[in-house]
């Protein structure tokens, strides 16, 4: 089978690496916020090219937190798309703010800036860029309208380690850069983790301390939680971090080959933006016949997957109780589409050029 995702392929890549890293931790007296978070944080700051990065547990936390150290809570509301992991809107329903959905671009599949106006009001505190299956939003235009409305920025760049805009990492632009390093990841832990870029060194400081129950010296000057990034983690991280831009080199020659061989079939292939460089988290179609596509697949040895098969705003969680856009048709209509290619470094030209040809046998 040849999986639309392989965790355990890049460990055996970098096994040696990895194994050696983590004895090291298990045979030191430090598993939790200990040097190799330190170091971690170290690394990932200078690589994003900002003054800071805070490990925490998770992507969800990461969101979380950083609304939280810009004080948004209760009575607030966040602008973000309901095309996305449901881990974007959960997290702003964590602080107590309201989740404010809009529409997607329909070639790009990320964040419509022309719907902000309809959604703004007083009460909007922040928009949550999500940079969605590895390239980035319209940050420009959606810059611009926080700076006119005085509103904060965060980078949802879960699905982006490693990509630019006009030649800047994402997760250095806005006030916050969020990100997962969960396994299937550009760059994933063997577990949960999540890292916090920001040049403000201050809002730094209280996201340490809000990680871990907003200690001061052990004294809570903030009501925080526990959102700890343990050493393991971090240790795999520093190795895997080293092979990020080669391993999402090999996604991007990955993505040119099905471009250039899937061109001519009745399917929607991906848009990348202009000034805008995407490391292909996921190559992402879309097909007039979806369900059948998935099960000719299947039944060739082929895992695909959806990413993501219902909208936040009609799940039963979210139904009818947060806020949308008037008009969300474009992620309404692509979502019963869309279907996301096997992509990652490990996956062989073989198996690529099997999948090419399955697609074209069934869709020619």
């Amino acid at each position: 089978m040849i999986l639309c995702a392989n965790p355990s392929a890049q460990f055996k890549s970098y096994q040696g690496e990895i194994e050696k890293a983590v004895l090291t931790v298990m045979r030191g007296s430090r598993y939790v916020l200990g040097e190799e978070v330190k170091l971690l944080e170290q690394e990932f700051a200078r690589y994003i090219g900002v003054n800071a990065c805070v490990g925490v547990a998770n992507g969800t936390d990461a969101i979380e937190l950083a609304l939280r150290a810009l004080e948004i809570g209760a009575g607030d509301e966040v602008i973000t798309v309901s095309h996305t992991a449901v881990a974007t809107v959960a997290a702003i329903e964590a602080t107590g703010a309201t989740p404010v959905l809009v529409d997607v671009e329909p070639q790009f599949y990320t964040l419509n800036p022309l719907q902000l106006g309809e959604v703004f009001t007083p009460k909007t505190k922040a928009i949550i860029a999500v940079h969605l299956y590895g390239q980035a939003v319209d940050l420009d235009a959606i810059t611009a309208f926080c700076h006119k409305h005085e509103i904060f920025l965060i980078e949802d760049a879960s699905q982006a380690h490693g990509a630019k805009y006009k030649r800047q990492h994402l997760g250095s632009i806005g006030d916050i850069g969020c990100f997962s390093c969960y396994p299937t990841k550009n760059l994933g832990a063997i577990g949960d983790a999540g890292l916090i870029t920001t040049n403000n060194t201050e809002l730094a400081t209280k996201i340490r301390m809000l990680r871990e129950y907003g200690w001061n010296e052990r004294i809570s000057e903030y009501p925080g939680r526990n959102s700890r990034l343990d050493e393991l983690q971090a240790a795999v991280l520093r190795i895997k971090l080293k092979y990020l831009d080669a391993d999402n080199f090999k996604r991007c020659q990955l993505a040119e080959y099905y471009t250039n061989q899937l061109s001519e079939l009745p399917i929607q292939l991906p848009t990348i933006r202009k000034k805008s460089e995407s490391v292909f988290h996921l190559f992402v179609i879309q097909v007039g016949n979806r369900q059948a596509l998935l099960e000719y697949l299947k039944e060739e040895g082929i895992q695909a997957g959806v990413h993501y098969s219902v909208p936040v705003h009609l799940q039963p969680a979210y139904q009818d109780r947060i806020l949308t856009a008037n008009d969300m048709s474009i992620t309404e209509n692509l979502t019963k589409r869309i279907i996301s290619l096997p992509m990652y470094p490990e996956l062989s030209m073989n198996d690529a050029k099997k999948i090419v040809d399955v697609l074209k046998k069934f869709l020619d």
